[in-house]
């Protein structure tokens, strides 16, 4: 991996692309944002782009194109069945996984929802390091429930554990003791894992599980949609693999799975998504369900342009200055925010930038939400949207209706790749300085619109008390104008 060093100035990430189309942005007052943010119940999900200055919220579906995807969207071959488009993403899908069957779908829960189907069944424990939204989403709806396992470490927000989204072996096994393995349909190993602040999983540990899976006779699926990244990881921080590529961790990853699913809306910054495996029995146990909820088996939901896009995309996602961009551009941030004080996830991981809204906000209950508060807090502040990935994000237990509180509650303020420049990161550091300053400004909040299932989407909540007023006048005080 290319480095840059400086004479004088301390290290800043370097990116080793330039911007050859720009879309214009622009900065609302704040009387607009907080306008805004009330309109949308307090949810930055509900907020038009239009009203937003900097959009964090996800990496998904919002990473930068190359032109060299560009160019190849205008190969598209439309075709219904028999694509040339296909072929051409069918090979660098075996390229990039080093897998042979490819079950095309529109994006990684439609993914989630085949493997669902195809093998979960009532009453069934599927172990994890750590649980998507989606994913349980998708479990439970089989009647079937989530067991998460990962390590203790992850929920030291504060920590230099390099690879806090390893799975606790012990906690496996003493799982598979307790369900019985009739009653597991798989193992599932998220890379990076999303919700804990995109932490990495080890080769060490992804071996250890693979050992467990033999041992029990127990099929292991890997969710991939960071498996670029977590490889980056790995060759940082795991000495075993410090002089291998990409390419080659990610297959060193891919084999140890019976099954790796993805989406491309991360995962070769695209939109569409697959199911890959080596194994013939597992395929034609999904394979029926792609024309009956998908599509046809050569483009499965996915625009031809879009397959083309993701065939370019997957072998760009090897290059070690395109991956390497997100986590150095995360790592700075954090590492800023870390030495001013303000409470973040360490070590820094992928997808973006973690706050750590219990630290950040300990006036507020748990059962108030924090992390949807400082989500709030932050776009009043700073017109820049993230997402609350705290209790909010977590719905109601479907039998008690009782609330579950997270483990966590964080605020992420996603960095997709190859989008944001060096003074938008230092406008969000800054913005985010300010609002620590003044963090007893803000309150809590409350539902008062809940829907039952992913309620973290179009749920609507309102402010406890007039604290958002509070904090936009303290924010003029100070700032004069938005700027």
């Amino acid at each position: 991996m290319q480095t840059i060093k400086f004479f004088k100035q301390s290290p800043v990430p370097v990116e080793f692309h330039k911007p050859v189309m720009v879309q214009a942005l622009q900065l609302p007052p704040v009387e607009k944002r907080l306008e805004a943010i009330l309109a949308a119940g307090c949810n930055t999900f509900l907020l038009n782009t239009s009203e937003i200055f900097l959009d964090m919220l996800t990496d998904s579906g919002t990473n930068a194109m190359s032109n060299q995807q560009f160019s190849a969207m205008m190969l598209a071959d439309e075709a219904y069945a028999g694509s040339q488009s296909f072929v051409r993403l069918l090979a660098s899908v075996r390229e990039f996984f080093g897998k042979e069957h490819f079950l095309p779908v529109h994006q990684g829960r439609a993914a989630e929802h085949i493997l669902a189907e195809a093998f979960v069944k009532k009453g069934d424990v599927v172990p994890m390091n750590f649980h998507f939204t989606t994913t349980r989403a998708h479990i439970e709806r089989m009647d079937a429930t989530v067991r998460e396992l990962i390590v203790d470490e992850v929920f030291k927000t504060d920590s230099d554990e390099p690879f806090k989204g390893n799975m606790d072996i012990a906690k496996l096994e003493a799982t598979i003791k307790e369900v019985g393995t009739e009653k597991i349909p798989f193992i599932r190993m998220e890379v990076t894992t999303n919700l804990t602040g995109g932490q990495p999983v080890s080769l060490a540990n992804l071996r250890a599980v693979r050992k467990v899976a033999d041992k029990h006779g127990l099929l292991l699926v890997i969710d991939a949609c960071l498996i670029a990244e977590n490889a980056w990881f790995i060759k940082q921080r795991e000495p075993e693999f410090a002089l291998f590529s990409l390419a080659e961790i990610i297959h060193e990853m891919a084999k140890l799975a019976d099954i790796v699913y993805f989406s491309a809306r991360k995962l070769g910054a695209a939109r569409g998504g697959g199911i890959v495996t080596n194994d013939e029995k597992l395929v034609a146990k999904m394979k029926d369900l792609i024309p009956l909820f998908e599509g046809f088996f050569t483009y499965g939901g996915m625009s031809t342009r879009e397959i083309e896009a993701l065939a370019v995309g997957l072998k760009e996602f090897t290059d070690e200055l395109v991956i390497s961009h997100m986590p150095q551009s995360i790592a700075h941030v954090v590492n800023t925010l870390k030495a001013s004080g303000v409470p973040v996830v360490t070590p820094a991981g992928a997808l973006g930038v973690h706050l750590d809204a219990k630290k950040f906000l300990p006036q507020v209950k748990s059962n108030q939400y924090p992390a949807g508060a400082l989500a709030v807090a932050i776009f009043i502040t700073a017109g820049v949207r993230g997402m609350e990935r705290g209790t909010i994000s977590n719905d109601r237990d479907p039998v008690t209706h009782q609330e579950i509180l997270a483990d966590m509650e964080l605020v992420r303020m996603a960095l997709p790749r190859r989008l944001f420049s060096l003074s938008h990161l230092q406008f969000l550091i800054d913005r985010l300085q300010w609002l620590f300053a003044n963090r007893e400004l803000i309150g809590g909040l409350k539902f008062i619109e809940e829907p039952s299932v992913l309620r973290f989407f179009d749920g609507k909540l309102a402010p406890i008390g007039d604290w958002p007023n509070k904090l936009q006048a303290k924010f003029k005080k100070d700032f004069g104008e938005s700027l």
